[in-house]
């Protein structure tokens, strides 16, 4: 077995990846696994300096040599709560049935709970059935939930409202998913799974069939590291490792890169008949209040303003431990305007008398987005494909009424994992495979039938019609009037399902239907500007390597023809960490330009939320995996 020291190594030496990487690699060379011979690499070019932006494709001539470790019995792509109980139910099972099992999980953060952002009121049910001692083993869960409210905002004032009872948080805990995320990983390490924060999931290595069919997955590529922004090997260079295994589980959160792939490669909306998946984007902050302004326990959310009664959204505060409250906005993303910020919605909300109460002479400590997934239980894909399977917000089971997602997102990593050591047990029992170059890739069939009949599934049903019902001639009004009634009194029983018709970004319509809206200036005190907001994430990437946002094709022209001729460049306020700008074309170097302007991308910037590949209205950026360890550095999200 590979040495549990070489991912103690990666991380004291995180600032000197390439070195550690290179140790990582050759230990496996030596103990593992088999190097592939050279082979001519194909290169995607991306430059980006001083305003310009290119994108090409072409063939290099650089010799590589790949190490492919075809020695993994389950690898999880991602390290959240739903790839992490994965590996954790994984090893637990194969104590108790006397088997070696080999788990590998990797995570694109530099460390794990780097990534992970969330409200987060979490119901402990997966985890009391994951680590029934939790409490003994030190988890971060601190603060119970002690108290519930529902505030209807108007612009200066206030309306408590009854309580929903899907919404009522007894027994729950307000947490920092991030530092939850952390506990788990230090969980799965005790029981030997082998964790390799700073290597992203970049590519899959498909299964094809004689004719050359995609079919399935064998596993997936990490990233290569030592690029230049010309796409050229600098002098750290280090192509990605291979990953191979009977069962691959993609856990990378909302919308991530490769399970949008595998979904549109192997149809796995259309095996289903499932809807398109819509979401929403939360902005979100932690401020460390005036003792006299903390209520220990108390869990608020409200709806009204500052959204108005045809823009889905809500928002929430909690009141964590040690004088902390967590609080953020979520904005459906299929709103119509295109004038719309969400982070400039944010800022204007924090000086609404319910917030600014508790805010008032307290600092703001932490700042983040993320999408999240809403589309419900009618946008859930198939979950099992040859290979592999798909768990947690991958697939997208987030309670969008009850706000909750990551009790589900554990449960699925759970049920996947009985799954896969059942798979694995029946191969080695029936001997498939040996003698074989290519056995029969596994297709986790009994992962979707434990998943119908959990709690996780029955939970989504119940409430399959909230979310979708906020589409009507009444927005708010007649969405709450449904959902009362949906929830309350026919408790999911009515015999349809109300249908998600549109992906988010075709919900956009022209700037020439709305006016622009003039958001206030920050004052530096409840609101902030976004570099500023920006800075509290730790936010960082290498300089001198490619940039992990393109256009398709490499066509700025026409899409700043689109997306700024028709909607007035709505890149620049959907995204909350201002990476992109349509600058005037004296601004940008020797791009092409359209109508006077051309696009920049400010990719250092990024915080990994996704937002620009969902609403984007052609949908020409690409959001692809930047080196391993970029991106934002979450601890009390």
């Amino acid at each position: 077995m590979l040495s549990r020291q070489v991912p103690r190594v990666m991380r004291a030496q995180r600032a000197l990846r390439p070195a550690a990487t290179q140790v990582f690699r050759f230990a496996h060379a030596s103990t593992r696994v088999a190097m592939r011979p050279a082979l001519p690499s194909r290169t995607i070019v991306r430059a980006f300096s001083a305003g310009r932006v290119c994108c090409e494709e072409e063939e290099t001539s650089v010799e590589t040599e790949r190490v492919v470790d075809d020695e993994v019995d389950v690898l999880i792509v991602g390290g959240g709560p739903a790839g992490l109980s994965a590996a954790i139910k994984v090893k637990q099972l194969a104590k108790e049935r006397g088997e070696e099992i080999r788990v590998v999980l990797l995570e694109k953060g530099a460390e794990i709970g780097n990534h992970i952002l969330s409200g987060a009121v979490l119901q402990p049910t997966a985890l009391d059935e994951l680590i029934p001692d939790w409490k003994e083993k030190g988890a971060p869960l601190n603060q119970p939930a002690l108290h519930d409210e529902m505030v209807f905002l108007t612009e200066s004032g206030s309306v408590h409202l009854p309580h929903p009872p899907q919404m009522t948080n007894k027994g729950n805990y307000i947490v920092s998913l991030s530092r939850v995320a952390a506990w788990l990983g230090e969980q799965a390490e005790e029981l030997e799974v082998e964790i390799y924060p700073g290597f992203a999931g970049a590519e899959v290595v498909w299964d094809e069939g004689p004719d050359g069919k995609k079919r399935g997955i064998k596993g997936v590529v990490t990233n290569d590291i030592g690029v230049s922004k010309e796409g050229k090997p600098k002098d750290n260079y280090e192509p990605g490792m291979e990953f191979r295994a009977p069962i691959t589980l993609i856990a990378e959160g909302a919308h991530g890169s490769l399970s949008q792939k595998i979904i549109k490669e192997l149809n796995l909306r259309d095996a289903v008949d499932a809807d398109p998946q819509t979401y929403g984007i939360g902005i979100k902050e932690v401020w460390r209040v005036k003792p006299e302004n903390h209520k220990a326990g108390l869990v608020s959310h409200s709806i009204g303003f500052p959204m108005d009664m045809h823009t889905y959204g809500g928002s929430f505060m909690y009141h964590m431990e040690d004088n902390l409250v967590s609080l953020g906005l979520v904005v459906g993303l299929d709103y119509e305007n295109p004038y719309l910020s969400p982070f400039q919605e944010f800022q204007r909300m924090k000086h609404h008398p319910f917030f600014a109460k508790t805010l008032e002479g307290g600092d703001c400590v932490a700042y983040g987005a993320r999408v999240i997934n809403e589309g419900g239980y009618q946008s859930i894909p198939k979950l099992h494909f040859p290979g592999g399977a798909l768990i947690g917000c991958s697939a997208g089971f987030v309670n969008v009424p009850k706000i909750k997602g990551t009790h589900n997102a554990m449960k699925s990593g759970m049920l996947a994992a009985e799954a896969a050591v059942d798979a694995l047990a029946k191969r080695g029992a029936a001997g498939e495979g040996e003698g074989e170059a290519e056995p029969e890739p596994i297709d986790l069939k009994e992962y979707k039938e434990k998943m119908d009949e959990s709690w996780v599934m029955k939970e989504l049903y119940e409430v399959r019609n909230v979310r979708p019902s906020f589409h009507n001639p009444l927005g708010l009004i007649g969405g709450v009037i449904w959902s009362g009634l949906d929830t309350l009194l026919f408790k999911g029983r009515l015999p349809f399902t109300l249908r998600n018709k549109k992906e988010d970004h075709e919900c956009t319509k022209p700037a020439s239907e709305f006016k622009p809206i003039e958001y206030p200036k920050p004052d530096g005190k409840l609101s902030f500007d976004i570099l500023t907001s920006v800075s509290r994430t730790g936010t960082n990437h290498a300089e001198d390597q490619p940039v992990h946002l393109v256009v398709k094709e490499g066509n700025y022209k026409e899409h700043v023809e689109r997306n700024v001729g028709t909607f007035d460049g709505p890149l620049g306020r959907v995204c909350p960490a201002a990476v992109y700008e349509y600058v005037n074309k004296e601004d940008a170097g020797d791009q092409e330009d359209a109508l006077g302007k051309k696009l920049v991308i400010n990719s250092q910037n990024c915080i990994h939320c996704k937002t620009c590949s969902i609403k984007t209205p052609d949908q020409t950026i690409v959001w692809t995996v930047p080196e391993g360890g970029g991106g934002p550095k979450y601890s009390l999200t």
